[in-house]
C-alpha cells in the first residue's frame, strides 16, 4: 500500500478463504498483518478486519517476486513467484477482485462479554487494474503460537497472481448480527 489516503505508505499481508454466504461468493478474511499502527486501528474498528502488527514485505529480487511475513521477528511465511511471468486478462482479474470480503467483527464489553458480534460485508470500489501477472510460485509457512497462518495446511500451490491496482475500500454493511 504505497500511497494510501490518510495512512501513507504501509505494507499489509493477509490470508483469505473463499466462501459463499447466502449464495454470494466472497472471501473470509482470516488474518492480516500490517507494519503501521494507524491502518491497523482503522481497519479493526470500522470494518472488523483481523489486523495485527507484523512485518510483511514485498520486493523484486532479480526475476522473482518475494513476499515475506515476520511476526515479532520470527519468519512465519515466505512466498516466491516468477516476476511478471505471464500477463493476465485484466477483466477476469477485475471480476475476482470485486468479490466482497466477509469479516467477523467482535468488540467486547467492558466486562469482557461480547458487545458487538457481527458478520460484515466489505466490498471494494473504483478498482482500476494497472497490471496483472501469473507465474510459478512457492510458499512456505511456519508454525507460531500467536500467528496462525500455518494452521491451514497448504497441500499444493495451484496458482499465483501479482496484481497492481488502484482501489477504494468503502464502508461495509452488517449482514448478520449474532447478538441482535
Amino acid at each position: 500500500m504505497p500511497d494510501t489516503t490518510g495512512f501513507g505508505n504501509y505494507c499489509e499481508s493477509g490470508q483469505l478463504i473463499p466462501v459463499t454466504y447466502r449464495g454470494e461468493r466472497g472471501n473470509y478474511q482470516q488474518a492480516m498483518y500490517l507494519n503501521v499502527h494507524a491502518p491497523i486501528a482503522g481497519g479493526r474498528e470500522l470494518w472488523g478486519f483481523p489486523k495485527v502488527l507484523g512485518g510483511p514485505d514485498l520486493k523484486v529480487q532479480g526475476d522473482t517476486l518475494v513476499g515475506t511475513l515476520d511476526y515479532n521477528g520470527i519468519r512465519i511465511a515466505t512466498g516466491t513467484m516468477g516476476y511478471k511471468h505471464q500477463a493476465m486478462d485484466k477483466e477476469g482479474v477485475l471480476r475476482s477482485i470485486e468479490l466482497p470480503t466477509f469479516l467477523l467483527k467482535i468488540i467486547p464489553h467492558v466486562d469482557g462479554s461480547p458487545r458487538i458480534c457481527e458478520l460484515v460485508r466489505a466490498p471494494l470500489a473504483e478498482v482500476t487494474i494497472k497490471g496483472a501477472w501469473s507465474g510459478p510460485a512457492g510458499l512456505q509457512l511456519a508454525d507460531h503460537a500467536l500467528a496462525s497462518v500455518a494452521k491451514l495446511p497448504v497441500r499444493e500451490v495451484l496458482s499465483a497472481i501479482h496484481i497492481m491496482t488502484d482501489l477504494t475500500l468503502p464502508l461495509g454493511t452488517v449482514v448478520h448480527d449474532y447478538l441482535g
